[in-house]
C-alpha cells in the first residue's frame, strides 16, 4: 500500500522534471530565436507584405477622397451626377497641386487603358472650370462623358479588392463587384502560367533521365573515382549562373557550336541550321543542364547508402541484371528520386535568369513578367497577385506530391 509520503515525494519528483523540462526547452527557444527574428525580419515580413499589395491598393482612395465617397453611393450604371464631376474636379486641383495626379491617372488605366492622358491633360486646365462641372469637364475632354471611365474609377477606388487576382487569372472586375473573363487578346497570364509548369516538368524529366545514370555511375565506382566525377558535378556551382547562361547563347546560336557540329557530321546543311535559341527548346536546354546537380546529389546520396549486397543476393537466387536492378535496386531509390524532383521542379518554376536570356518569346516564364510588372510598369500589385498565384500552385502540388508519395519518403542523404 502506497504511503502518503510516497505520494508527495512522487508529485515533488514530477514537478522537478517538469520545471527540467521547461529549463531545457526554453534554453532551446532562445538559442534558435536570434534565427528565428532574422527570419521574420528578412524573409517572413517582406514576403507578407508583399503579398498583401495583392489585394491591398489605397492610391485612388487616398488621393481621391471626395471622389471616392461619392463613387461609394453611386451604383456603376446611371448616368454621373453634378456632384461626382464637383467632386471629381476639386480632387484633381489637389493632386495637381501635390503633384499625385500621375499616380490616380496610372492607377485607373490599369482598369481602362487610355485613361492616362486623359487625366493628365485635365488636370492642367481642371482649375480654371468652373461650376456645373458637368458640362466644363466634358469640355476639356469628351471622354469625361465616357460612362466606363467613371466605371474603371468607382473600381479603383477600391482599398481591398480582388481585381488584381482576377487580373492575374486573366478575369476582369467590374464596377459593380462581378468578376468576368478578360478580353481573348488580354489572356496571357494563364499562357505563361501553363508554360511556366510545363517547362518545369520537362525539366525536372530531363534531369532524372540524365542524372539517375550518372548518380548510379558515381555510386558504383570505386571512390577515388567517383569523388573526382563528383567534383566535375560540383564545378558548375562555383560558376556563376549568368556565365553559365551566356555560354549556352555561345553555343546554341545559329552560328554556335552545336550547329557546327551538326551541319560537320552532315545532320543538317549549311543552310538550315536549327533554331536552338530564343524559344523554348533553348529555355529546356540551358536550364536541364543548371538544375541538373540538384537531382544528382540527393540521388547519389541515396544510392550511396543502398548496400550491394542486396543486389548480389537477387543475383545469386537466380534473378537478371534487369530484374536485380528494377526489382531490387530502383525501389530503395525512391526516395532520392522524390527529393531531387521536388528540388529541380520547384527551382524550375520560379526560373528568371536563364529564360529572360535564352527563351525569347516562346520559352518566356511567369517569372519574368512579374519582374517586368515590378521593373518596368511598375505594377506591384499584379505582381504580387502573380506571386501569390505561383506561390499557390506550388504549395498544392507539394501537398498533392505529400499525398501520393509522401513527404517522409523523401531522402536527401
Amino acid at each position: 500500500m502506497t504511503s502518503t509520503a510516497d505520494v508527495i515525494d512522487d508529485k515533488l519528483l514530477q514537478k522537478r522534471l517538469d520545471k527540467a523540462m521547461f529549463n531545457r526547452r526554453l534554453r532551446a527557444f532562445l538559442l534558435v530565436l536570434p534565427i528565428l527574428l532574422f527570419l521574420l525580419v528578412v524573409f517572413i515580413i517582406p514576403i507578407a507584405y508583399f503579398l498583401f499589395q495583392g489585394i491591398y491598393d489605397k492610391t485612388f482612395s487616398s488621393i481621391m477622397p471626395q471622389t471616392t465617397e461619392v463613387l461609394s453611393e453611386w451604383d456603376g450604371t446611371s448616368e454621373p451626377t453634378e456632384e461626382m464631376f464637383a467632386a471629381l474636379a476639386a480632387d484633381m486641383v489637389l493632386a495637381r497641386e501635390n503633384k499625385t495626379i500621375g499616380k490616380v491617372a496610372t492607377r485607373v488605366n490599369r482598369d481602362k487603358p487610355g485613361s492616362r492622358s486623359l487625366f493628365t491633360s485635365t488636370a492642367r486646365k481642371v482649375s480654371k472650370l468652373e461650376a456645373p462641372f458637368k458640362e466644363s469637364l466634358p469640355d476639356v475632354k469628351d471622354k469625361w462623358n465616357d460612362i466606363e471611365v467613371w466605371q474603371a474609377m468607382k473600381t479603383a477606388s477600391r482599398k481591398f479588392t480582388p481585381g488584381y487576382y482576377a487580373a492575374a487569372l486573366d478575369l476582369k472586375l467590374e464596377s459593380d463587384g462581378s468578376i468576368v473573363r478578360q478580353d481573348e487578346k488580354r489572356r496571357i497570364h494563364m499562357i505563361l502560367m501553363k508554360r511556366t509548369l510545363q517547362i518545369s516538368f520537362l525539366v525536372t524529366v530531363f534531369c532524372l533521365m540524365l542524372g539517375y545514370p550518372i548518380a548510379y555511375l558515381l555510386a558504383t565506382l570505386p571512390a577515388k573515382t567517383s569523388n573526382l566525377l563528383l567534383i566535375l558535378v560540383l564545378l558548375p556551382f562555383w560558376t556563376s549562373i549568368l556565365v553559365r547562361t551566356t555560354a549556352w547563347i555561345a553555343m546554341l546560336q545559329a552560328q554556335g557550336v552545336v550547329n557546327d557540329l551538326l551541319v560537320f557530321f552532315g545532320i543538317t546543311a549549311d543552310d538550315a541550321r536549327f533554331s536552338l535559341i530564343y524559344n523554348k527548346l533553348g529555355t529546356l536546354i540551358a536550364m536541364t543542364h543548371i538544375l541538373l546537380p540538384f537531382m544528382i546529389l540527393p540521388l547519389y546520396s541515396v544510392m550511396k547508402g543502398i548496400p550491394p549486397s542486396y543486389v548480389r543476393a537477387a543475383k545469386s537466387l537466380g534473378a537478371t541484371n534487369w530484374t536485380a536492378f528494377w526489382r531490387i535496386y530502383a525501389p530503395q531509390t525512391i526516395p532520392g528520386v522524390g527529393a531531387g524532383a521536388i528540388l529541380v521542379f520547384i527551382v524550375a518554376i520560379g526560373y528568371y535568369i536563364t529564360p529572360a536570356l535564352v527563351g525569347g518569346q516562346e520559352g518566356t516564364m511567369i517569372s519574368n513578367t512579374i519582374d517586368g510588372h515590378m521593373r518596368q510598369s511598375l505594377n506591384w500589385n499584379l505582381a504580387a497577385a502573380l506571386a501569390g498565384v505561383l506561390m499557390i500552385v506550388v504549395l498544392s502540388l507539394y501537398w498533392l506530391y505529400d499525398r501520393i508519395v509522401g513527404i517522409d519518403n523523401m531522402k536527401l542523404g
